[in-house]
């Protein structure tokens, strides 16, 4: 059985990811699709709206055959970690090639990206930290770096400042750096940039349109065009539960209380946190009445607002410098969910899978997977404030889902 591996968050799954699915399978003649999905916070720095589980069954229905979780450790880290540990992941289950989308749609340029970084990687490095000298922030260098040498080499190349060409790089790159013999393909992304708001008229929209248009709105119709009707049924059956949906604004009062019981010395212990943030963010949290209004607050030309969340997201779940640098790769692959072929091709593959399986978490120690038991019991303490009679399944409990 052909395998195509695709990388996701499904924040939430809707009618673009259901057209990249369909073309992802097509294009690589596959019999099979398997999603390495990021848990309960997310590369962005964020939590996701609706739990692992929630979106499991939205990937499912989607179909997508085999749905596996990217853990804690690099759901939320830079693109080029978040997209090592993702690739190590599709490549170690067995997936012959990988599909991406992108702002350019062709793969060609992908490659040509990444031969004249890699030929000409001292003096990108160079170019680099000379952008960072200016106090430009390290995104804004990357981009100055990669215009620099693309002038002095001219080829077909993609255009880094959109954000899926980047993450396609880094998936390329990660691909490459591991000596995977997996196949990147990449699928145009169509209708809807990752920016863009909601259209009335369009049954296409980015995850970022649909959540901004509920956060403004409140009103799951806004939506209903955009997203397959089992999305629809499980974002319903979310919001009439809990009331709302997941985002650092319902989380603030027990983030802010996080931050503040911390002194800012203490802060620095935290992956991501860079020396003299730390006392900004403490300042800002004991002068914040809501998390917008803190992050308006520490958000400065050096710090990104994703970089920022980044960090933030550390500190809520107290994930430390330490935690972080003592992790090299993917230690397991935990299984979230699977469908009938799924599970066929699991039982034909388990003997060549490079990594344990889990699917029992609660029988297996493991100190990457601990922290992402840990990461979801946080999650789930700000999502039931308030409505105690309706928990959400406990993390190390939960067995995979079958449909």
């Amino acid at each position: 059985m052909q395998a195509v591996g695709i990388v996701v968050e499904y924040n939430p799954f809707h009618n673009g990811h259901a057209y990249h699915l369909k073309q992802a399978k097509k294009v690589a003649q596959a019999d099979i699709v398997i999603a390495v999905m990021s848990g309960t916070f997310l590369q962005r720095g964020e939590p996701a709206m609706v739990d692992k589980w929630t979106r499991t069954k939205m990937a499912l229905a989607g179909d997508v055959d085999i749905v596996i979780e990217l853990p804690y450790v690099y759901s939320t880290a830079p693109a080029s970690d978040f997209a090592k540990g993702a690739i190590s992941l599709l490549s170690a289950v067995g997936c012959e090639s990988f599909a991406f989308g992108s702002e350019d749609g062709s793969i060609q340029p992908f490659l040509n990206t990444f031969e004249l970084i890699d030929h000409n990687r001292s003096e990108y490095d160079t170019l680099i930290k000379e952008s960072l000298k200016t106090g430009a922030s390290y995104p804004k260098s990357l981009h100055y770096a990669y215009e620099q040498l693309s002038q002095k080499f001219p080829a077909p190349y993609i255009d880094l400042a959109q954000p899926n060409n980047i993450l396609g790089f880094h998936y390329l790159e990660a691909a490459k750096s591991l000596g995977s013999h997996i196949k990147p393909l990449t699928i145009p992304r169509i209708a809807a940039g990752y920016h863009d708001v909601l259209k009335e008229d369009s049954s296409i929209a980015s995850a970022t349109g649909i959540r901004k248009a509920l956060a403004s709105t409140s009103s799951l119709q806004s939506v209903q065009n955009v997203v397959p009707e089992s999305t629809f049924d499980l974002l319903a059956d979310w919001y009439n539960k809990y009331n709302h949906f997941a985002s650092w604004e319902r989380f603030w009062p027990l983030l802010q209380f996080t931050i503040i019981r911390h002194t800012p010395s203490e802060l620095t212990r935290y992956a991501e946190v860079t020396e003299g943030i730390e006392n900004a963010i403490v300042k800002a949290a004991k002068t914040s009445n809501s998390f917008n209004s803190f992050m308006e607050k520490i958000k400065s030309k050096r710090y990104t607002w994703t970089r920022l969340q980044r960090m933030i997201t550390h500190i809520y779940t107290g994930f430390t410098k330490e935690q972080l640098q003592s992790f090299e790769q993917p230690t397991f692959i935990r299984l979230l969910g699977m469908s009938s072929k799924g599970q066929t091709y699991l039982g034909k593959q388990k003997k060549d899978i490079e990594l344990p399986l889990i699917s029992r978490v609660a029988a297996t120690n493991d100190a990457m997977l601990a922290i992402d038991i840990h990461a979801a019991e946080l999650y789930n303490l700000s999502i039931e404030q308030g409505t105690k009679d309706r928990p959400l399944p406990k993390d190390y409990q939960t067995p995979p889902i079958r449909c």
